[in-house]
């Protein structure tokens, strides 16, 4: 049985929600040259994307369709772990929240999302902590613009080589582009912004 446009959207939406709500652990340490460090990050977190992008699309029609949501799961989870490793060789590990998760992971998919959550200021980045219910929404927006991603995905299951060389590609430049994101941000000061009760 297919799952409903509907079920397929609240399972992405869900998905966004539990990464940036348990950011991953580093073993990374702050270094004395981060930019070179992440750069090394990203490249090695883009292959691993690619891999697993790639290998998901191999499957040819309907069985290919099946493989587009996990294949989104395993690139966002090294994508955070990405995250989490960048923010470390900056020493800014303890300033990673789900704000800078969720900004690092989707700003370059949707940036008007995340006007009023970091906003950058000369040289900082003013990150508002959000509520719950200020997250769930975010992520709701998220989902709907990830779904038009999803369906020019799942096209491309129909044409299997090709198609896998192609998701692969865009696995791989997406995962740099996460990077460049997160290396923005923990390249400035950060003030967090305390949610006001």
């Amino acid at each position: 049985m297919v799952n409903s446009p509907a079920d397929e959207l609240g399972k992405v939406q869900s998905a966004i929600l539990d990464l940036v709500v348990a950011i991953p652990e580093s073993t990374e340490q702050p270094v004395e040259l981060p930019a070179v460090r992440a750069q090394a990050i990203a490249r090695d977190a883009a292959r691993k994307t690619s891999l697993i992008a790639a290998s998901m699309a191999l499957p040819p029609g309907i069985l290919g369709w099946l493989t587009v949501l996990p294949e989104l799961l395993g690139v966002w989870k090294v994508q955070a772990q990405m995250v989490a490793d960048i923010a470390s060789v900056y020493g800014k590990k303890s300033q990673l929240g789900r704000e800078q998760m969720l900004y690092c992971l989707f700003k370059h998919v949707a940036a008007q999302l995340f006007r009023d959550v970091i906003v950058r200021v000369g040289e900082r980045a003013v990150v508002q902590q959000t509520t719950y219910k200020m997250l769930q929404s975010i992520t709701q927006q998220l989902g709907l613009a990830l779904s038009k991603t999803l369906l020019k995905r799942s096209a491309s299951r129909f044409v299997p080589f090709l198609g896998a060389a192609t998701v692969g590609a865009y696995a791989y430049f997406d995962t740099l582009q996460v990077a460049k994101n997160a290396t923005e941000l923990f390249e400035r000061a950060t003030v967090i912004d305390e949610i006001k009760r």
